[in-house]
């Protein structure tokens, strides 16, 4: 029970997808002006992690490896991501349509999001059994999750606040990115 602790606050916190190893940059820039936005794509991403990882380490473990077949899995692993996109846009389309227009363009962009891709390629490098892997598919995407609502908040509260006009919008964002990114990178060493 340590160890599946430990590989979740390694992927959440210490090794955070965003502030630490910087993937998923596009929506944690893109989507974090507001908070529920914010947490909607956070949530959208964490559960594509988790169910990528629930289908992936089967087809991975029982079809790729047993046929020899090991140097297909990018290609797989982008097939299932992209199918598990398509179907939370169409759910979202047909009972979140609040939530699906606040998305926008980053709902699809989810299908090439590196760091969903990134988690399915570490479960592989790692070795993670599957409850593991399924460990740490949630770690990343609450860390995900968490970066951009930590976000999201600051940003809004600059809204209300007198910013200099040549750092206002993504030049702001990007300063504090890179001090959120300094504060995480205090956790480095940690376990």
């Amino acid at each position: 029970m340590l160890e599946l602790l430990s590989i979740f606050f390694s992927a959440a916190i210490l090794n955070n997808f965003v502030l630490a190893r910087f993937l998923g940059i596009c929506p944690f820039l893109g989507v974090s002006k507001q908070t529920r936005s914010a947490l909607g794509i956070g949530i959208a991403v964490t559960f594509v992690m988790l169910f990528a990882s629930l289908i992936i380490y089967p087809v991975f473990h029982f079809i790729l490896v047993p046929l020899g077949l090991e140097f297909l899995k990018i290609v797989s692993f982008i097939l299932i991501i992209a199918s598990l996109v398509q179907f939370i846009e169409m759910y979202m389309s047909r009972y979140q349509k609040v939530l699906h227009k606040a998305f926008g363009i980053y709902l699809p962009l989810i299908t090439t999001n590196c760091a969903i891709l990134a988690v399915t390629l570490l479960l592989v490098l790692k070795e993670y059994n599957f409850i593991e892997s399924l460990v740490f598919a949630f770690g990343a995407g609450a860390g995900f999750t968490f970066a951009l609502v930590i976000m999201s908040g600051i940003r809004e509260k600059l809204n209300e606040s007198k910013v200099p006009e040549p750092l206002r919008g993504v030049p702001i964002a990007l300063i504090i990115a890179g001090i959120l990114a300094l504060a995480f990178s205090g956790f480095a060493g940690v376990l």
